[in-house]
């Protein structure tokens, strides 16, 4: 073989792999593409939802039979891998025996069950679509969920403490880049994480991290703090996605009027 041949095929051989290389690595942050607000801001407006079993269990959870055996298949628990980083919650122990009663006891205790608003960040989760109402800076923005109809206000404008503790807390937002991020505290404690049980306390204080990935997906991550429950604090993270049906809107799920026997029943009915 020829030296100019030999040349012509190592040439060769180093681009292909160059292609190969390149086509193997993610694009890089600054290649991410995605629409923006008039004042250059991402923007986040449509309806998105996670798909995940972390409305479960946070943590990673097998499948198991549900709650009511007479339904069969129908209300089985599905298996999720852990949206938390290092894959479980530091609770402090005695934290963590108050986390497995209310496991035993999901049924009765848990806040979903009742209808009552689910709390931050377990609504971005909860197997129902939500919306985000943005306009240009520095306007608020507004989240509204399907669940119970539940919102909140994202304050942009102007940064204050909680006036009062609230079942969605209060959330002041500001942007780092192209990331949103929401400081929210002022929480009553009777919201949970999910389905399993996991709690928290009146102290907790959530930042939460919306970064577009695409037209079409958020990067969503929640660092949960509470001094009174947990060691330390702890993150979850997940996707969640745009949904692209061309008629897509949330549905009204008042869902008081299902738990009001569940509530009240035992009030209403005569003695025997």
């Amino acid at each position: 073989m020829s030296h100019s041949i030999k040349h012509l095929v190592q040439v060769t051989a180093i681009a292909l792999g160059v292609g190969v290389i390149a086509a193997c690595t993610p694009a890089s942050p600054d290649a991410v593409s995605f629409s923006r607000m008039p004042d250059g801001r991402p923007n986040l407006n449509g309806i998105w939802a996670a798909s995940n079993a972390a409305n479960w269990n946070l943590e990673t959870h097998e499948a198991k039979q549900g709650p009511v055996a007479q339904l069969g298949a129908a209300f089985s628990v599905p298996g999720g891998l852990s949206v938390v980083e290092d894959g479980s919650i530091p609770y402090k122990p005695e934290a963590l025996a108050q986390r497995d009663a209310n496991a035993a006891s999901w049924m009765a205790n848990d806040p979903e069950v009742k209808c009552y608003l689910p709390g931050v960040p377990r609504a971005t989760y909860m197997p129902y679509p939500f919306q985000i109402v943005q306009s240009t800076e520095p306007n608020d923005i507004l989240i509204t969920y399907e669940f119970a109809s539940a919102s909140r206000i994202v304050h942009m404008r102007t940064q204050q403490e909680f006036p009062i503790e609230s079942w969605m807390g209060w959330s002041n937002g500001r942007w780092e880049g192209d990331t949103l991020v929401i400081d929210v505290t002022g929480f009553v404690a009777e919201t949970w994480f999910d389905r399993a049980g996991n709690y928290h306390s009146d102290a907790l204080h959530v930042v939460e991290r919306y970064t577009p990935q695409g037209p079409d997906v958020i990067h969503y991550e929640a660092t949960i703090e509470d001094a009174n429950v947990f060691t330390r604090p702890w993150k979850i993270s997940m996707p969640l996605y745009r949904r692209l049906e061309p008629n897509a809107q949330l549905m009204e799920y008042k869902c008081v009027e299902f738990a009001e026997e569940l509530l009240y029943g035992p009030l209403s009915k005569p003695a025997p």
